[in-house]
């Protein structure tokens, strides 16, 4: 194998470095390091839409509303801003509100500029608003973001913040005080909204829910095998083999106390133990997350497109270890210990990365921990639940141990609901590749599963270009919502 052939060559060469008086170059030195681009790639905003601003008379503007910090704490009198964007060039008064809302990430004018929901919008006058979380993007309630701060996110308190939002519109905008409000979210902010009809029923009249996982749950299991069934699907058995087999391969090496070759064939730094379990837990996740980025990110192409890449290898491992180099780009090391993530994880400070915000909320909320809990998935057995609840602690506080963890996402569906939320006015669409739509709604009348699709690809404008599935969903979805807004009756079997 051709790794075999350069091994004695890459330790030969790390030898003479080690007698270097200049150190070894640790790529999580790097502002963006392997762990954010992956999260980024995770947690970004949906795709957006293409903007139709060529036509448009409006520009899109950003304001601010006066929050509470605490929305469940009346002597609590702390205020802050939070952001969010407005659109009104179709609205006439009386109008209803089509509200995107955030998720955990910064917004963008785009989904207030183009796509479906900006055309309901304007076939209704509608006023557009896009919503921006509490701690994401530039909606920042505290100074920092340590574990005392840091306690005031929660979908709940964003939920809130919401309902906030709505009251005060309608009260500020000319004619608005009884328009009626539709909501619309991808991925967590899709969660959002179907949550948001749960608990505040009488402020929307309906909300569109995108690739939304509604059932809280720690060891999530099904999503890494979706995303091995979705590879399978769209590039073939040959490329799950790979991946399971190289990984495989490489998981022996390890056990064999050959950990020295795989250090040299993924280039890992020196520093790097393969005696310690939890960095070989921070690497094995990290290999599966930059292939779950690949499917839940698939656009045509894009998953077969990778796979390629992996059977030119001469083998197994060396395929996938080739791939796996294009995708860290290292320096002169990949620093893929557990140290580097949470180093990545423990500063409080706001920026452009939002990996210790969202690692809060599944301690604190959803779990939803994408583990190699099942052996129907091609990625190994190296990233248990135990990784993930051991992560909460160091990073949060002793009191987040997996107990805790346990109790309080099991509050979270007692709250919501979980997969019965009893909820109306609510359409699912989702993917037929989304990992996320194992812990969604997924059954017809209420939900529509979109073969061939994957994360939250389906916020464009009805286009006769586009697969006979997707556009009978947002077809279905305009029909409910003028339902919603009282101006066509509609079948009464949805």
């Amino acid at each position: 194998m051709r790794w075999r052939k350069e091994f004695a060559l890459l330790v030969g060469i790390a030898l003479i470095a080690a007698t270097s008086s200049a150190p070894q170059q640790l790529k999580s030195e790097n502002d963006e390091n392997i762990f954010k681009r992956t999260f980024k790639t995770l947690h970004q905003e949906p795709p957006p839409p293409e903007s139709d601003m060529k036509s448009s008379r409006a520009t899109p503007m950003y304001r601010w509303i006066k929050q509470k910090l605490d929305n469940f704490n009346e002597s609590d009198t702390r205020e802050w801003q939070m952001r969010y964007i407005i659109n009104d060039e179709f609205y006439v008064e009386g109008g209803p509100f089509f509200i995107f809302v955030g998720g955990e990430w910064e917004i963008s004018p785009r989904y207030v500029t183009g796509g479906h929901f900006y055309d309901m919008a304007k076939e209704h006058h509608g006023y557009l608003f896009y919503t921006e979380h509490r701690y994401y993007g530039e909606s920042r309630p505290t100074s920092n973001m340590d574990n005392e701060n840091i306690q005031y996110l929660s979908a709940r308190q964003a939920l809130a913040d919401l309902a906030h939002f709505i009251v005060e519109m309608h009260e500020i905008i000319s004619g608005a005080s009884q328009s009626k409000v539709i909501l619309a979210g991808g991925s967590y902010s899709a969660t959002m909204v179907t949550w948001f009809m749960k608990l505040y029923p009488d402020l929307a009249a309906g909300a569109w829910a995108s690739s939304a996982p509604i059932l809280a749950k720690v060891n999530f299991v099904e999503y890494k095998e979706i995303t091995g069934e979705s590879i399978r699907l769209m590039a073939g058995e040959q490329c799950y083999k790979r991946i399971e087999n190289g990984i495989a391969e490489m998981e022996a090496l390890l056990a064999n106390k050959r950990g020295a070759e795989v250090k040299a064939m993924l280039q890992l730094c020196d520093a790097f133990d393969e005696s310690n379990d939890m960095d070989l837990w921070t690497l094995f996740s990290e290999i599966s997350d930059l292939f779950a980025g690949v499917v839940q990110g698939h656009r045509p192409g894009k998953i077969e497109g990778a796979c390629n890449k992996i059977m030119k290898g001469n083998d197994d491992v060396d395929g996938l270890a080739t791939y796996l180099l294009s995708r860290f780009d290292g320096k002169t090391c990949n620093d893929l210990r557990y140290k580097a993530i949470l180093k990545t994880l423990i500063d409080t400070s706001f920026s452009d990365n939002i990996m210790r915000q969202w690692t809060y909320q599944t301690c604190n909320e959803f779990g939803w921990y994408q583990t190699s809990g099942s052996r129907n998935q091609p990625f190994g057995t190296k990233f248990p639940v135990t990784y993930y609840t051991q992560m909460c602690s160091d990073i949060y506080g002793d009191k987040f141990t997996a107990t805790f963890i346990n109790n309080q996402i099991n509050a979270t569906n007692e709250l919501f609901g979980g997969l019965e939320p009893n909820v109306e006015n609510v359409y699912f669409s989702h993917g037929q590749l989304d990992p996320w739509r194992a812990l969604g709604i997924q059954d017809e009348p209420q939900a529509t599963v979109i073969p061939h699709h994957a994360h939250c690809t389906d916020f464009g404008s009805i286009s006769a270009e586009e697969a006979q599935e997707m556009r009978a969903s947002k077809e279905k979805l305009t029909i409910l919502v003028r339902k919603w807004l009282g101006v066509e009756s509609v079948a009464d079997n949805f």
